[in-house]
Parts: structure tokens; sequence; C-alpha cells
């Protein structure tokens, strides 16, 4: 079916560059498929129209005759369009024009007339209706789930062409079912209550794909349950698709909104009870920096109060932004949680550690952890997603853990779980089957029990960790400012550069005299006591005929006379020692670790004079996932490598005897 309507791009060759063939191909198939769609009630729906034309209640009417939320009251269907090829344009302009408001403003975001126009004035216009009017997309023969890998496949394509990302527009399916099976499985006895409605928004909706996938993984549980989404998409084309596949299967297109979630929350009001996303990597917010920082100021009654991430990485914005949607918690008479909301989000390493102790992206994770609302992090393949090959996790987060869960994070390495595919698709030549589909999230629901079981076959997979061992200190250690003082020439030769440098020792008047006064003292003995050093420059200064220089001037000599020495003079400020900040080091220390104590054992031994200045130390939070999961390998024997290098010796003289022959 894609390679069928790839075919189009034969005729557009020429006239359109590669990189514009979406604009044409992408709308044509989401008429088509409206019209397809249409068509079984489309005499019910032109009698309603003629009936009910002037009459108030003309749309209610018409759209219970269409049996779907949008309708089309033009007689015209693509195969009369194509049938006259002296009105094509006016033709297809009414038809167009005939979509119910919904319908419509889906392929105004495409642009289309102006695609019309151009097609008309190049010739192709006629051609390209015919060729999709041979098209069945009918629901019969292409099913919602089909029709969604149709939009991805030719959306890959199109990207690639024009150098586009991929990624930004879809998620491979196996990787949405994943998603959406850890997602669900703590909630699938409740799920299957009879008549239960389940809200879910996806703030970076994409095609939709996530959507129809938890729509469908929830009515799969429960044929009885409503299972409601909402998105929202800053791409129009990938807006376009998505809200024609709500029209398609009868949910409400006005739940996927347009616009940018950072910026413009069009979802504002509502609380989800799922909310699952896949946003760009790597992406900057640049753009809406005003906006967002704007609404940090309002701290907790803002989405982004927690902190900001690096200017070029929106990544831990999205996941502010879900966590302010989520439904709030309340407790039954038994002390259960009821309500609350449950999260998955899509990262790539990034998130994890970047950023210091202090910075936006750590104060982020410390306010996730501190609020006991990471479930787990999930490590998945490599090579999984079409427009990057690194490696991806998945965040799991609720506000509405059960007992055994809470303080607890688990962590779940998957790398290891995929099968190669027969054919690679952009980056992506990997994927996971549904066998290991079933065995994660098996995996995942009994973690505790596979951890708690080192002779389970997983174990090595599963590591459970409180919320406080992602936590460290960072202290700073402070070692004394050790200095000699001795003068030479190029002592001399920096002293005069840095009285010219200055603001205010740029115009004293006697810098010339003061340096040659200060010659006086080149040869000396060094002096380890600043006191001592400090007569000598008073007398050098008064046999030059100095008088007592103003103090930014005598900074510059003391500037100019010390030299660093770890045998030297401790210099005090206060009465305290002074800091050395080219000796300044800093640790990250555990939570639960006692700083004294770890300075007794780590640092005072190697260098006694050292100590921690307590006003400095913040608290971070990062989670070395990789760290956790390494296993050290031995390297091979001496003896087994020398073998190895004798052998490949043997074989690079045989090689050469064969070529002096």
């Amino acid at each position: 079916m894609v390679s069928f309507i790839w075919s189009v791009a034969d005729l557009l060759r020429g006239d359109y560059r590669q990189s514009e063939y979406g604009k044409v191909i992408l709308p044509f198939v989401v008429l088509r498929r409206l019209d397809c769609v249409l068509e079984p009630t489309k005499q019910a729906v032109l009698d309603a129209h003629e009936k009910f034309k002037d009459k108030p209640v003309h749309h209610e009417f018409v759209l219970r005759a269409s049996g779907h939320s949008f309708y089309n009251t033009s007689p015209l269907t693509f195969e009369r369009i194509a049938a006259d090829p002296s009105q094509t344009a006016n033709n297809l302009t009414h038809f167009i024009n005939a979509f119910s408001y919904n319908a419509h403003e889906v392929l105004e975001k495409y642009e289309f007339e102006g695609q019309i126009r151009k097609l008309d004035n190049s010739g192709l216009l006629y051609q390209v209706v015919g060729k999709f009017a041979d098209l069945d997309l009918s629901p019969d023969r292409i099913s919602n789930v089909q029709m969604g890998y149709i939009f991805e496949e030719l959306l890959r394509k199109f990207s690639e062409m024009s150098n586009e990302t991929a990624g930004e527009h879809f998620t491979p399916r196996e990787v949405i079912k994943l998603m959406a099976n850890l997602l669900l499985a703590p909630d699938e006895d409740v799920l299957r209550t009879p008549g239960i409605i389940r809200q879910i928004l996806d703030p970076a909706c994409g095609t939709g794909g996530m959507l129809t996938e938890m729509h469908d993984h929830i009515t799969a549980l429960n044929p009885d349950a409503k299972a409601v989404v909402f998105g929202q998409e800053l791409n129009p084309e990938s807006w376009a698709i998505s809200r024609s596949d709500l029209m398609i299967k009868g949910q409400d297109p006005e739940h996927i909104k347009f616009g940018n979630s950072f910026s413009h929350d069009r979802h504002q009001s509502r609380k989800f009870d799922y909310m699952l996303a896949n946003p760009p990597f790597g992406v900057e917010w640049k753009k809406v920096k005003d906006d967002v920082e704007a609404e940090y100021e309002l701290g907790s009654s803002g989405r982004f109060g927690a902190g900001l991430p690096r200017i070029n990485d929106g990544s831990l914005l999205f996941l502010q932004h879900m966590i302010s949607k989520m439904k709030p918690v309340q407790l039954d008479e038994e002390g259960e949680k009821r309500g609350g909301s449950r999260i998955a989000i899509v990262f790539n390493g990034s998130p994890l550690f970047t950023g210091a102790a202090g910075s936006g992206e750590s104060e982020i994770r410390r306010w996730i952890l501190e609020n006991d609302w990471l479930e787990a992090i999930v490590a998945l393949p490599d090579q999984l997603f079409y427009n990057t090959g690194i490696s991806t996790y998945f965040w799991v987060l609720t506000n509405r853990k059960d007992r055994a869960h809470e303080g607890k994070v688990k962590l779940i390495d998957a790398r290891e779980h995929w099968t190669k595919m027969r054919k690679s698709l952009g980056e992506k030549r990997k994927e996971i089957s549904a066998e290991q589909i079933t065995e994660l999230t098996r995996l995942y629901a009994d973690a505790l029990g596979v951890v708690e079981d080192p002779e389970l076959p997983l174990h090595g997979k599963v590591k459970v960790f409180g919320n406080e061992d992602f936590g460290y200190q960072r202290i700073t250690v402070e070692r004394p400012l050790k200095l000699r003082f001795e003068v030479t020439e190029e002592t001399l030769v920096e002293l005069a550069a840095a009285l010219d440098k200055g603001k205010t020792t740029a115009k004293y008047e006697q810098k010339t005299e003061l340096v040659e006064a200060m010659r006086s003292l080149v040869g000396s003995e060094p002096s380890f006591k600043k006191t001592e050093f400090a007569d000598r420059i008073q007398q050098a200064l008064a046999e030059g005929g100095i008088a007592k220089p103003p103090t930014p001037v005598m900074k510059a000599v003391w500037g100019a006379v010390s030299v660093r020495d770890p045998e030297g003079e401790v210099q005090k400020k206060k009465g305290q020692p002074e800091p050395d900040a080219d000796l300044r080091d800093f640790e990250n220390i555990p939570l639960d670790e006692d700083l004294d104590a770890y300075m007794e054992r780590e640092v005072l031994p190697h260098v006694p004079d050292a100590w921690v200045d307590y006003s400095k130390t913040k608290i971070g939070y990062e989670i070395p996932f990789t760290r956790h999961f390494y296993v050290y390998t031995p390297p091979r024997p001496l003896e087994e490598i020398d073998a190895e290098l004798k052998e490949l010796e043997g074989e690079i003289q045989r090689l050469l005897g064969e070529v002096t022959k």
C-alpha cells in the first residue's frame, strides 16, 4: 500500500523538489481516507443536508446521519472528481469546502488549496486525483492500526528525504506497546470495572500512535471501558493526521490540540489518569524561553517551579508539564490510595545524570525523588528508534505507589531484550518481540520478588534502590593558601603589566619609580613570613623615595611577589586560614554518609590540613544507571595474549614468504 502511494511521487518529479513530496501526498492520503470512511453513509448525509440545510438543527442531524464526528455534504467523490478532467480543480475545491469544520481545519494545516493550484498549473492535478481514486482506503480493507502504519512509513520517507528527524513524528509500535503494558499493568483489575472511564494525555502526540495503543489496550481489557484520549502537537502535519485519526474512530477530534505544550498549554484545566510521551531528544526551548521562565518564577503555582534544564534540552520540561496534570490522591477507609495518575515517558540518557548539584536538572530529579513519584526506569536496547541509534530509557512515575513500593525505585536492564530486524528502517535495526514484551512486563510486575531471589534467571537485570540512594552531598574541600615572598626580574615584569592593566593603578603616577625601587630586592633570599617581607618592601620604597602607595597599587605588588609554596606560610583572614582556590576540590558523598567520618577516612590521611566549607554544601540527585549494572570483566591472561601475538607473527611471516616467492 505504501509503495502504491509512493508511486505518486513519480508524477511529481521535476515540478516538485523531493523535500516537497509530503506536502502533496500526505493531505491526499488523509482526504482519500476520509472519503472512504464516509462512503457508506454518503446518501444518508445528502438526504439530511437537503432536508435540514436551512434549519438550526442542520449540523446535529447531518452528523447523526454520517455516523461519525465529521461529514461532507458534497455529492462528489474521488471517483466522480477523477471522471471530469476539465473541472478537477474546481470540483476538488468544492469537495474540500463541503467538509464539516473539524475536518476542513485538518486540511487547512496542510495549506492544501495552495497545493491544488500548483498541481493544476503544472497539469498534474488530474493525474494525482486519478491515482488516489484507484486507492481503496476503506476501513473494511485498511484498519485504523494499519492506517497508522501507512502514515508513519510515509512520514519516515519524507523526513529522510528532507533531512528532518523522523523520530519527532512517531515511535515504533512495539515500543509503545511495552510502554502501555508497564503503565497499565498495575491497574488491570481496576480497568475491568464495568463502565470505567479513563482519560489519557500525550503532550507531544505526533500522529497519535501512543494514544491509539493506550485506547486499544484498555478496551481490549474491558470492552465496556471508555478510554478518552487527549493530545497536543506542534507539527501541523502530524497534528492533522492525529486529529483525522480520532475523527475516523468516532472520538472527539477537538481533544487533539495544536501548539507548543510549553508556551500554550491547551489542556490547562484538565487532569489525567494516564500520561505518556516520547518527546524529541535534545530539542532546545529557546523559542519559548520567556514563557517557560515566567512560569518558573511562579514556583509551585506554575508547571516548571522545580527547576529549568539546559536551554538545549527540554526533556525534563515535558516531564514537569505532565506531573502538573496528575490527579490528586485520596485515601480510602483502609488507608489505600485512590485516584492519582501514572506517567511513562521516553528519554535518552541525559536526564539521568546531566547537571551538577544545584543545577536545574539535579533539582528536578530531587523534586521527583523526594516526592516519591519515580516508580521505575527501564533501559531499552539501542538502535530501537528510527532517527537515532542511541540508548533510551522509560521513566515510569506515579503519585499512588502501593505500600510495597513506597520509597523505592526499580531499575530494570532490558538492553539485551531485542531481536534483529530483517530490514532496517533508518537507524532502527532492532525490535522487541511480542514474547520479549511479555517477559519484560512480567519482570516489571515481579521486580521486588526477582531481586529477593538470586536463583531466578533474570535476577541480575533488576535492582531496587531507596529514593535517597540517588542523592548526594556535594562538599567543598578547602586547603590553606601557603605562600613565600620573593622578587625576581620576572616578578618586576609581571608587576609592571599589572599596574598598567588596572583601571586605578594605571593612573598611578609613580609606577616606573615603584618598579625600580622594588628592583633592589632582586636576588635577596625568599621570605616565608609576610610581615617580615612587608618590612623589606617598605624599606625599598622608602629608599626609592616612594610615598605610601594607594591600596590597589599595594594589592598589585603583593600579587606579584606572592608565590604558592607547600612549605610556605599559611595565610589567614580574620584569624582563619585563607583557602587556596587552586587546591579547592569537590567530593560527592552519599546522603546517609557522615561528612566528618568521610573526611577522617578518605581525605585527612592524605591532606591533614584540609577542611570542609559547610556553607557551600549542596544536595544533588543523579541516577547512574549504567554504573549499577556494570559487570567487571577481567583482562585475558598475559600468557594467552602473548601466544596469540606469536601466532599472528607466524602468520605474517608465512604471508610475506608467499609474496616474495
